[in-house]
């Protein structure tokens, strides 16, 4: 497993390197902080629908707009036609700044902290699978080196041994195997999931996923969902896999099986730098 790892990891950083660069509020204690947050509250956010963006918009109390995805929410921001966005931390760190898609946004608070996990249909032996490949990659540095080439390095959490072990009956694993495909579902989510000029599919998670899938003995492929129909998705097993920087939330959990935390993230607000 080892050699063929290093060398799907070697294959993958070379494709990257070629085509990338890469709770609540406290309460006012007077008119002035009552008019501020008044101001505040009157803004308009731009999330993802069915996202940790959009939950964060809820427990804010924020007016928001639900769009496709995040970076369909960063052009809402960047046209003037909402006045925030609320996206994940390591998409603004790749999206938004000096020398990104975007120079002219900046982000602002950081309202959650969270992990990003891959999810699969309740029952399923895949996440057991997912984790041993993830402790033994991240053992070897093979995910560093994978982490290292979208720059995310910073955000990875330390994977523990673990083992597979197959389920005695109606085994994920072995029904991906008999029909030779690994189906993912993603989003357009730079740096976990993105396509190149060629129209190919590279980040962070498309490599990892590409790994698991040689180890599985089969091929990957991408599958462009709806975020918000995730979970009707693998449970018509139209995919096998939510892989796409998607946050470990007690919703998600209660609704997929997951594999272990394997990347730090955060919920931050997206504003015109003029604004910040």
């Amino acid at each position: 497993m080892k050699k063929k790892i290093a060398l799907l990891v070697a294959m993958t950083m070379v494709m990257g390197m070629a085509l990338t660069g890469c709770g609540e509020k406290p309460a006012a204690s007077s008119a002035a902080a009552s008019s501020e947050v008044a101001v505040e509250d009157a803004m308009v956010y731009a999330v993802e629908a069915g996202s940790a963006g959009e939950a964060a918009a809820e427990d804010n109390g924020f007016t928001y707009n639900s769009v496709n995805t995040q970076a369909d929410a960063l052009m809402e921001v960047a046209a003037g036609t909402s006045d925030a966005a609320i996206i994940d931390l390591l998409m603004a760190g790749a999206m938004i700044g000096e020398g990104t898609s975007y120079p002219d946004l900046t982000y602002t608070d950081k309202l959650t902290t969270e992990e990003y996990g891959v999810g699969c249909r309740k029952g399923s032996d895949l996440p057991a699978f997912i984790n041993a490949v993830f402790a033994e990659t991240y053992a070897s540095g093979a995910m560093k080196m994978v982490a290292e080439n979208y720059g995310v390095q910073e955000s990875l959490v330390e994977q523990t041994a673990d083992a597979f072990v197959p389920a005695a009956e109606d085994s994920d694993v072995a029904y991906i195997q008999e029909k030779g495909t690994l189906l993912v579902g993603i989003t357009d989510f730079a740096p976990m999931d993105y396509q190149n000029e060629a129209g190919d599919w590279i980040g962070f998670d498309a490599d990892m996923a590409r790994i698991v899938a040689q180890e599985l003995g089969v091929e990957v492929e991408f599958v462009v969902i709806d975020w918000d129909s995730k979970v009707m998705e693998l449970d018509s097993k139209n995919i096998d896999a939510v892989w796409n920087g998607m946050t470990l939330t007690d919703a998600v959990m209660a609704a997929m099986d997951c594999s272990n935390p394997y990347c730090n993230n955060a919920q931050v607000v997206v504003v015109p730098a003029t604004a910040e």
